[in-house]
């Protein structure tokens, strides 16, 4: 056993001086841990770990906050006018009854509406196609009228070739064909067709000498134009 050395123990010991410097920075320097939550709390800062702190004591979290529950979501629909997917279901017996006759009426108003458009364009087409008809034998008989208009102007015609002509024109006329063009009356030239113009002194306007071929007209359309000698005024 070694002897004791009472002054190489005393040189091995710090000195007091050391010992004052190593306290005084321990406490000054906090841990990490310590420094950075005393930090964060005294800027205002929420710890990152705060929303899974406040989410685990009750608080909703920030998905639970946007998405509203289904009751929420149909309430807000119904006030913004949306009808809801379902809205059949909750109609009772009766209100289902009248919504679907009302469907019915609306249907059958279209429909008849149709009818209605479809029966006009027959009735129109079928008119035009009556009135080419009329015009096709009317045209085939132009020159036969004209010679009974000739005879019945220049000879004398018995009385069963009068009928005869008489015959014809009131079958004309029960399919509204008009015949026009007489002497003395004023000149048209929508209606008549001018083959010649012999100057008149007595005429003030220009007037219908002489009816060469009579015109037709169905309504306001002119089938052929009435032939004329024009008389005009004399200068």
């Amino acid at each position: 056993m070694s002897e004791f050395n009472k002054d190489d123990y005393l040189n091995d010991l710090p000195d007091a001086d050391d010992l004052a410097a190593s306290s005084a920075s321990s406490a000054q320097a906090p841990s990490d841990e310590g420094a950075g939550a005393s930090k964060s709390a005294t800027e205002g800062e929420t710890p990152a770990n705060a929303g899974d702190k406040q989410t685990g004591e009750g608080q909703p979290a920030a998905g639970a906050s946007q998405a509203p529950s289904d009751e929420g979501a149909a309430e807000r629909s119904e006030a913004e006018g949306e009808t809801p997917a379902n809205a059949d279901d909750t109609l009772t017996p009766l209100g289902k009854a009248k919504k679907e006759a009302a469907e019915y009426l609306e249907a059958l108003q279209r429909e008849r509406a149709e009818f209605i458009n479809y029966r006009n364009r027959a009735a129109k087409e079928q008119e035009r196609f009556r009135q080419h008809g009329i015009i096709d034998v009317l045209t085939a008989l132009l020159p036969a009228l004209d010679d009974i208009d000739r005879i019945r102007e220049h000879s004398e015609m018995d009385d069963s070739f009068k009928a005869v002509a008489a015959k014809i024109d009131k079958a004309f006329e029960k399919f509204g064909v008009e015949k026009f063009g007489e002497k003395g009356e004023e000149f048209d030239p929508t209606k008549h067709e001018a083959i010649l113009h012999k100057p008149d002194a007595e005429a003030e306007k220009e007037t219908v000498d002489t009816v060469v071929e009579a015109g037709y007209r169905i309504g306001d359309r002119v089938i052929r134009a009435a032939r004329v000698v024009v008389a005009s005024p004399h200068n």
